[in-house]
């Protein structure tokens, strides 16, 4: 076998999924038809996702110490549909305070699995995810993912620390599809940055 015929079988041994940052995914891949002409967005169940705006995204809770988070995959045609809230690559940050309590509704309103898992930001490099990096910082199977589907959690930030609100489906962390999550030490309220805005306090809690 000439040394150009083993070309085509060593990249037969590339991971699934796996591709440059900026390369569309190649043919196959869960995303492909986004990049190729049709959108991400497509084949969404809007009634999942009705009425939510970005201040839901980060919002008091009528408990104290205690922030409610919505996470929507899928949101835009962002990053091949690899987004949360329309964010990928970690150009969204939310930050909360050392010892908050934090309650999170995630949303897939589209067809691909996506999941949503806290770890640490340098696994975002990483094929697969590890575990959630605090108690209970996971949707159930965050290796396997959900679609067309609600699920929720909570945690305590006890350790201060740079994380990520990361896509636990193998290779989409790596493929951009994370946010940032900063448990500060110093900050006593919980804000969120969007792309180049300034950072925004949560929104009020909800009147019960």
């Amino acid at each position: 076998m000439t040394r150009l015929s083993l070309i085509p079988l060593l990249s037969l041994t590339l991971p699934f999924g796996l591709q440059a940052a900026d390369a569309p995914p190649p043919a196959g891949h869960p995303h492909h038809a986004a990049a190729t002409g049709a959108t991400a967005s497509a084949g969404r169940k809007m009634e999942l996702i009705e009425g939510i705006t970005s201040d839901d995204f980060l919002r008091l809770s009528n408990k104290p110490n205690t922030v409610e988070l919505v996470i929507v995959a899928v949101f835009s045609d962002e990053n091949y549909g690899m987004n949360f809230n329309g964010y990928a690559k970690g150009l969204a940050i939310y930050t909360i305070p050392k010892g908050w309590t934090v309650e999170i509704n995630f949303i897939n309103p589209g067809p691909v699995p996506h999941s949503l898992v806290v770890i640490e930001k340098d696994s975002v490099k990483k094929l697969q995810v590890p575990e959630p990096y605090f108690k209970g910082a996971a949707v159930p199977e965050h290796l396997k993912g959900i679609a067309f589907a609600k699920s929720s959690f909570s945690f305590v930030a006890d350790e201060a620390g740079e994380f990520a609100l990361a896509c636990g489906f193998p290779a989409h962390t790596l493929n951009g599809h994370w946010i940032a999550l900063d448990i500060s030490e110093e900050a006593k309220v919980p804000t969120l940055k969007l792309g180049t805005a300034e950072a925004k306090l949560a929104s009020p809690a909800k009147s019960k």
